[in-house]
């Protein structure tokens, strides 16, 4: 009885050693298959994936011409690869997306004897609009009422109701 189990077992376990002949495509359509229908399940669980450095327009449009390399990381922040071959170029990447980076974004910036000249990729400085930048920035006084202390604290106001201030109201 034990043979006639042990024969079938040793036959799969050796089946699953052989090699299967099928094209990558055929065979990439079926691997993929099951893990995009777990995918969909409300149980699994898919994490939002953030990397790099998050760019924006408004960031971009604080980089003018002539800025040092320190303003440019100040505005910037710190670049997410410093070629060591190309020194004079830092990259900026953003990717952002739940289970794969679905949204991706790149800027270039490229200095000459350290002052910005260049700046590539997605996002490029636009220029002030009408009115904007174009006025100096006006002071404004907010007035603050002084802050009076109140005449007696809680505690006080026990003690004397309790007849133990000698300040009782």
């Amino acid at each position: 009885m034990r043979k006639l189990l042990i024969y079938p077992a040793m036959i799969t376990l050796l089946g699953g050693c052989s090699s299967i002949n099928i094209d990558s495509d055929s065979w990439d359509l079926f691997g993929d298959y099951i893990p995009r229908s777990l995918e969909k399940l409300p149980f699994v669980y898919r994490p939002l994936v953030v990397q790099g450095n998050v760019i924006t327009q408004e960031s971009v449009d604080k980089l003018k011409p002539g800025m040092t390399r320190k303003q440019v990381e100040f505005a910037m922040g710190t670049p997410l690869l410093k070629d060591v071959f190309h020194d004079d170029r830092w990259d900026y990447y953003y990717g952002i997306g739940i289970g794969e980076i679905e949204l991706e974004k790149r800027v270039s910036v490229y200095f000459e004897e350290d002052k910005l000249v260049r700046i590539t990729g997605d996002y490029q400085p636009q220029p002030p609009a009408q009115g904007e930048g174009m006025t100096e920035p006006t002071e404004s006084v907010i007035p603050v009422p002084d802050w009076e202390p109140p005449k007696r604290t809680v505690y006080d106001q026990v003690k004397g109701m309790v007849g133990l201030d000698e300040k009782a109201p």
